[in-house]
């Protein structure tokens, strides 16, 4: 026998016995469905899908205010039920390769789309050399798998834009944006902007905000004079914009969605937190600035699979897909001190996260993995605190106060990133990859070696 075979048999009858006594004693309201699904996420072998959920700026402060809001403190949200949890490190690094202990979302997003750590603000480059590097996306297209890319943001963000795009800096979202990515341009020969390239790429399902980078006019190049969105259509891509053309779209051809000319308006909405705190409030679950229109991020993401799965079909594939799914707007809720914008876009991420997990309750061949690309501001402080930032009391579901704190700027300032580790959880062939404590770079091979993408 291999010796790295006999190392991973090793290591899984341990992961085997570890998981049976941690099962025996978690009651109802803990993390495992049940003992079998827990031993189920220890296997190793390939999967044949793969869905792997961002919640960006989640970390575990982000994850206890929705938790304590909606389901109360000893309740469990969806993200909770994984059978198998770990943390991961989300350090950026600088040119030199030297660590920069507090990422954004562009570099955290290139370390598990690409493997590779580095610089804040690159879209899937090398840090130094500025050198485009494969992403899993682009290596699930070259293997026979089906793509999709679903977001809260415009889908050209940091996020979204890791998997299908290479930018030297992430603002270089559309044609008219390009001024910090020269060498990207199409008349110096680079590949033009992130819609650009995202469409360009032919990604099977693209889903989020942004209709306004697509909007932009294409000034160099084969479909110069033409929009991004009139470039999609003559790849063949079915241009969405509301729930109703979103479930008409046949499957077979890809389907690019722009539900917002920016961000995917919030689900909730309140009072954002102030200096000395705010009266107790309730939120409200039903922003009157999104319209009733908009599909839920659940409702994309179920889409997505859809639209995926039917395509492998129709091609008659063995193969299956590989998606990714982010909720954006729980950062850019952090970063505004909005603690009910936050927490409902928390909860709607995690209505995705049910989606997933359902799915793979009838295909166990698919991997699920939630996890955050870097921490952030939020803080569950005692009531008689008095912090000296940003901060608001909430009356939660259960009928309790609870007081928020942000203070990792200056009030009137956008609140900032931490540099903490955040959680990873997973469930599917090659689940117990994520246990213990990991980097983000990991989560790239944990795909790439679950898919067994060449």
């Amino acid at each position: 026998m291999h010796r790295a075979t006999r190392r991973r048999l090793t290591l899984a009858t341990a992961l085997v016995a570890a998981t049976t006594a941690a099962v025996a004693v978690t009651t109802s309201a803990g993390a495992f469905d049940s003992k079998e699904q827990a031993r189920k996420a220890i296997q190793g072998g390939q999967a044949k899908n793969v869905i792997l959920l961002i919640g960006d700026g989640m970390g575990d402060s982000e994850i206890t205010l929705a938790r304590d809001y909606t389901v109360g403190a000893g309740g469990r949200l969806n993200m909770d039920r994984f059978p198998l949890t770990g943390a991961y490190t989300t350090y950026a690094v600088h040119a030199d390769g030297s660590p920069d202990y507090v990422t954004d979302s562009a570099a955290s997003g290139t370390g598990w789309a690409t493997g590779v750590k580095t610089v804040n603000g690159r879209i899937s480059k090398t840090p130094g050399t500025d050198k485009p590097v494969r992403t899993l996306l682009e290596l699930a297209q070259r293997n026979g798998y089906a793509t999709g890319d679903v977001t809260t943001a415009e889908l050209t963000d940091a996020t979204p834009a890791v998997l299908a795009a290479h930018a030297t800096d992430r603002s270089c979202q559309g044609p008219a944006d390009m001024a910090k990515c020269p060498s990207d341009t199409i008349a110096a020969g680079g590949p033009g902007s992130i819609a650009e390239q995202e469409v360009g790429h032919q990604v099977d399902v693209l889903l989020g905000g942004g209709r306004q980078r697509f909007d932009q006019t294409i000034t160099e190049g084969k479909y110069k004079g033409r929009t991004v969105t009139q470039q999609a259509r003559e790849l063949g891509y079915q241009v969405v914009t509301d729930d109703a053309s979103l479930k008409a779209a046949e499957a077979g051809r890809p389907v690019l969605g722009l539900f917002a000319p920016g961000n995917v308006p919030t689900e909730w909405t309140g009072k954002a937190a102030a200096v000395g705190g705010t009266a107790p409030q309730r939120c409200v679950t039903a922003n009157p600035n999104r319209p009733a229109t908009t599909p839920s991020l659940a409702d994309s993401a179920a889409t997505a699979i859809r639209l995926l799965e039917a395509k492998q079909r129709a091609n008659h594939s063995k193969k299956g897909f590989f998606l990714q799914v982010e909720g954006a707007s729980i950062d850019k809720q952090d970063h505004a001190a909005d603690p009910c914008g936050q927490i409902g876009e928390t909860a709607a991420f995690d209505r995705a996260v049910k989606v997933a997990r359902d799915y793979a309750a009838t295909h166990p061949d698919t991997l699920v993995v939630t996890t955050a690309d870097h921490g952030h501001t939020s803080q569950i402080v005692p009531l008689e605190a008095t912090p000296p930032g940003l901060s608001a009391t909430l009356v939660t579901d259960e009928g309790g106060q609870l007081k928020v704190n942000y203070s990792t700027n200056t009030p009137g300032q956008s609140q900032e990133h931490t540099g903490t580790e955040v959680r990873i959880a997973a469930q599917g062939p090659l689940a117990y990859r994520v246990l213990g404590v990991t980097d983000q770079t990991d989560l790239f091979t944990t795909v790439r070696e679950a898919l067994r993408l060449r």
